[in-house]
Formats: structure tokens, sequence, C-alpha cells
């Protein structure tokens, strides 16, 4: 039973090993560093995490508030086809795995704009 065991885990070692080599959310091969997004937030239950580089994690916060991720924005796929992310993906596509900027936070949208504060 415990060989099964290990022979398990070594699988799934291997598994998540290969699924590190891209990032979850731009798919540009992953540089020495690296950080694992939860694609469920912490505050809202969530457990999975995905390899993602740290300008690409970055820009997931500062554009996706935690609760529309966790609704909206689990599936890397769904949060590559929302405009804004869309645009950056466009922008950082022919940089070099370990590239860093600054990340501005997203505009807020006509809702945001439109409430007093």
């Amino acid at each position: 039973m415990k060989r099964k065991a290990g022979l398990a885990q070594a699988a799934a070692l291997v598994e998540r090993s290969a699924a590190v080599e891209r990032c979850a959310l731009c798919e540009r091969p992953l540089g020495t560093r690296v950080e694992w997004h939860h694609l469920v937030p912490k505050s809202e239950g969530g457990r999975v995490t995905a390899p993602v580089h740290p300008i690409c994690h970055r820009t997931i916060h500062a554009l996706v508030p935690n609760a529309e991720l966790a609704r909206r924005y689990a599936d890397p796929a769904a949060l590559r086809a929302r405009e804004d992310v869309a645009r950056f993906l466009r922008w950082i596509a022919d940089k070099p795995p370990d590239f860093s900027a600054p990340v501005r936070r997203g505009r807020p949208d006509a809702a945001e704009r439109e409430r007093p504060r």
C-alpha cells in the first residue's frame, strides 16, 4: 500500500513540475522568480494554485477584485478573455520571462466612477 501512495505522490510531483514550465496567465515560459496564484482567492475559500510571473500576479490583483476572481475568473482562460487583461497580455507577449515593471491599478468601470464617495 505504501508503494502505491509513493508512486501516486511521485506522479503528482512530475505532473506539477511539468505545469511549472509556463505561466498560467500569459503562457510564456517561467523565469527564475515564480509566484503561486490562488485561482479562487484564499479569502474566498480557494486552495488550488497556479504558477505565474510576479508581474502577471500583480496585474491580476490590480485589475480584478477578489470577489470577482472567485465568481467569474477562477479559470485562467476566462481571465485571459477579459479586455484589460488581454491588453496586458498583448503588451507582455514579447518580454523576457524575468521582465519586471511597475503595475498600475486598473481604471474603475462606469458604475464605480458614477458612485459618490
